[in-house]
């Protein structure tokens, strides 16, 4: 093995909008994310592969579109998904961990799993070597029990009872994963997957506020814009913590540390310059912050407009490791070194989306968009309207139709959406994630 192998650090935040940051232009700091984006490339097109959750952990760990697992795997798993064995990620399918971990990397979660239960899935299963944190898609951030009233604190598959604001918990771990690497003569790759700032709205001065809501963790009577600003601060500050730890330990030069949120904003959160938020494949759902940082390799205070997704990332920590994809299931993300090098590289390339949920479909190519939405279907020039006011559906029929016909000759080439996959679970519609094909 090439022991030169650049470590890996992915980051990864839940329900972030694309201005919650300083460096996207909000109105208050965030100084380690901002520092990082100072320090290396920051993605003003960053996707991600879903407006939620589980599908674009899936597409995350895949590298592949989500839909290709069966059920298609298009909404968040829910709490009743626990213990059964057709609801998750088959740990047989290949994943940036297993690969990884194939060729000689230590393999670590620390943070949100949300890809199906034990004993038929988990973390340990599908290729990281050590988890600690939540195996659901919320948890309260001091009681650490789910919508359920269920503990979903993990050490390994075993609960944990430990005491503490989760987001500190989820930054302890993963500091100390970083520290116990040092001198060991391999490289690692570190998932840190926070719950921050998703609902509930509770920061370190809230615990009190935990006891209130009990379970109640949708928290529709709680928080304020003040409260959601605080629980960003907690995570950026964890992210110091672990940008100190890599220096600490001599790993920082040849680390790739990449952030972003596993969809758009929700509530509180800042969306600005779009419009739409979770659950909507309008751009606020689905264009997040995107910031890579690699000393050895990214020129500091880089910006690129290149379209990058969720799934890239995979082929791409593959390709800097020199560890080929399973041939049998082959990355729908394209490899962004060429980008990382150079921010004045453009990889053309398309990107799809659906959702059962308001019968939403979307696709992005070059600077028009095509949508369509609740059976009404629009046409954006998102370069001159990012906030996706202008139709130019009728203006341009032209460009509409072959869009259009462009997205349904890719949609042939995913597995269809049985209707019997569909569950209601709270306020939102769930789709149950089937066994891979």
């Amino acid at each position: 093995m090439n022991r030169s192998s650049p470590n890996f650090v992915f980051i990864l935040a839940d329900d972030l909008g694309y201005a919650d940051l300083g460096c996207y232009g909000a109105r208050h700091a965030t100084p380690h994310l901002d520092h990082m984006a100072a320090q290396g490339l920051r993605f003003t097109d960053g996707y991600a592969n879903s407006a939620l959750c589980s599908p674009s952990r899936f597409a995350l760990i895949t590298g592949r579109y989500q839909y290709r697992l069966r059920g298609g795997a298009e909404e968040p798993l829910p709490p009743s998904a626990r213990g059964k064995p057709a609801l998750g990620l088959p740990p047989a399918h290949p994943t940036l961990p297993s690969l990884l971990r194939g060729a000689g990397y230590a393999t670590a979660l620390a943070g949100k799993w949300h890809l199906g239960y034990p004993p038929h899935f988990g973390p340990l299963k599908s290729g990281y070597s050590e988890f600690f944190g939540a195996l659901g898609g919320g948890i309260d951030y001091f009681s650490h029990r789910d919508g359920a009233g269920v503990l979903d604190l993990y050490d390994g598959e075993a609960p944990a009872a430990h005491a503490g604001y989760v987001t500190d918990l989820i930054t302890d771990r993963a500091a100390d994963f970083i520290a116990r690497q040092q001198g060991s003569g391999a490289p690692f790759l570190l998932s840190v997957h926070y719950t921050a700032p998703h609902w509930p709205w509770e920061t370190r001065a809230d615990e009190a506020e935990s006891g209130r809501i009990g379970n109640e963790l949708f928290h529709f009577d709680g928080g304020s814009l003040e409260t959601y600003r605080t629980m960003v601060h907690h995570m950026d500050e964890g992210i110091g913590r672990l940008f100190g730890a890599l220096a600490a330990t001599g790993a920082d030069e040849n680390t790739l540390v990449v952030f972003t949120s596993d969809n758009g904003g929700e509530r509180y959160s800042d969306t600005w310059p779009f419009t739409g938020r979770k659950m909507d494949l309008l751009e606020g759902g689905i264009r997040v912050p995107l910031v890579a940082r690699w000393p050895a390799y990214i020129p500091a205070g880089s910006v690129t407009g290149q379209v990058a997704a969720t799934m890239d990332w995979m082929p791409t920590m593959l390709a800097c490791a020199g560890v080929a994809p399973d041939p049998q299931h082959p990355p729908d993300g394209i490899d962004l070194r060429p980008v990382l090098e150079s921010s004045a590289t453009v990889v053309p390339r398309d990107m799809y989306w659906r959702m059962k949920h308001r019968d939403q479909r979307a696709l992005r190519a070059g600077r028009w968009k095509y949508l369509s939405m609740d059976g009404h279907d629009y046409l954006f020039n998102l370069a001159d309207d990012p906030q996706e006011r202008a139709n130019f559906a009728r203006r341009d029929a032209a460009r509409l139709a072959r869009m259009r016909a462009d997205y349904e000759v890719w949609e042939m080439t995913m597995p269809g959406v049985p209707e019997d996959a569909y569950v209601g679970t709270g306020t939102t519609p769930a789709l149950l994630a089937r066994a891979s094909t």
